[in-house]
């Protein structure tokens, strides 16, 4: 196992590697941010000066081996906008965080029990309604969601804010609108894994043997059908990571993702770098902790060396 750690560790190195260089050869690609940082009427002499002080005047590879050198220390460099090391910008990142947990949690309370019932109860009316719903979910945009709820239950019925963070009831909207694909895609998972575990031999035999269809489902057949959707929800946490940009921007949540994306329109490429870096690190270590459960939801599983 410690083999196996130390080899995913090296595999997530080479993955963050990767992301920050597309990353910084993207954000070169956008344009030319001094333009942004200077007043309409400057000179090309204060262009030119603006761009030797930020650094911008070296070349490409040079700019990208004095970020990573840097970047390894922890230091991705000052804000071009605000003039602050762009790390403690990040401080909104606990908002993200709790936003991406609250709509991957009300996705799993939803649709793990929707999807196991779906399952037991094939063919059913129950069944046709969890497939409606499913659809539903994979078929509304974020943004169009949003939109909706807030013109229902924050302007119609007035139950819940429509922006803002303050207090428990500010997330419910927000939580809901980035949740409902994930809940849609989980909820299907669910139902597929418990209809392919439920058909196998042992869940047969226990029942044959007289054991509770309770335990039979609970203890033995749920067990084996989460491990796909342990796979599905370390990917859905990154995803919602990612989506929570337009759910912030749409709700005025004060998260990371309304700050990346200001910092892409102003052509902040240190804080950039410094929110995609963060974000990366943190999917990254999700899928391993991900891959580790799987010994404990089934111990065939053992992580050895490959042989040569």
């Amino acid at each position: 196992m410690a083999g196996y750690v130390a080899r995913r560790l090296l595999q997530s190195l080479g993955v963050l590697l990767g992301v920050s260089v597309i990353v910084f050869g993207l954000l070169h690609l956008t344009g030319d941010p001094t333009r942004l940082l200077l007043p309409l009427e400057a000179r090309e002499e204060d262009v030119r000066q603006m761009r030797a002080l930020l650094g911008l005047d070296d070349p490409l590879w040079v700019q990208y081996l004095r970020f990573l050198g840097n970047a390894v220390r922890g230091d991705f460099g000052l804000s071009f906008k605000h003039q602050v090391p762009a790390l403690t910008l990040i401080q909104t990142l606990p908002a993200t965080l709790q936003l991406t947990a609250a709509g991957l949690g009300l996705a799993l309370v939803v649709a793990v029990p929707a999807g196991i019932l779906a399952a037991l109860k094939r063919n059913s009316v129950l069944d046709a309604v969890c497939s409606v719903g499913v659809l539903l979910g994979q078929a509304m945009p974020v943004y169009w969601l949003g939109l909706l709820l807030i013109m229902v239950f924050a302007v119609g019925l007035g139950w819940f804010p429509a922006a803002g963070r303050d207090g428990i009831a500010s997330i419910v909207l927000p939580a809901t609108a980035l949740g409902a694909f994930s809940m849609a895609r989980i909820a299907r998972m669910a139902r597929s894994g418990m209809l392919e575990v439920l058909a196998q031999d042992y869940v047969r035999t226990a029942r044959a043997a007289g054991i509770r269809a309770f335990l039979v489902t609970y203890k033995y057949a749920l067990k084996n059908a989460a491990i796909p959707l342990v796979t599905i929800v370390g990917l859905e946490f990154g995803i919602l990571l990612g989506g929570a940009v337009i759910t912030e921007t749409i709700f005025a949540w004060p998260g990371v993702g309304r700050l990346a994306v200001d910092a892409i329109f102003s052509r902040d490429y240190p804080l950039v770098q410094a929110i995609v870096a963060v974000l990366a690190t943190l999917f990254v270590a999700i899928n391993l902790v991900i891959d580790l459960v799987y010994t404990y939801l089934d111990p065939r599983i053992v992580y050895v060396r490959s042989a040569r």
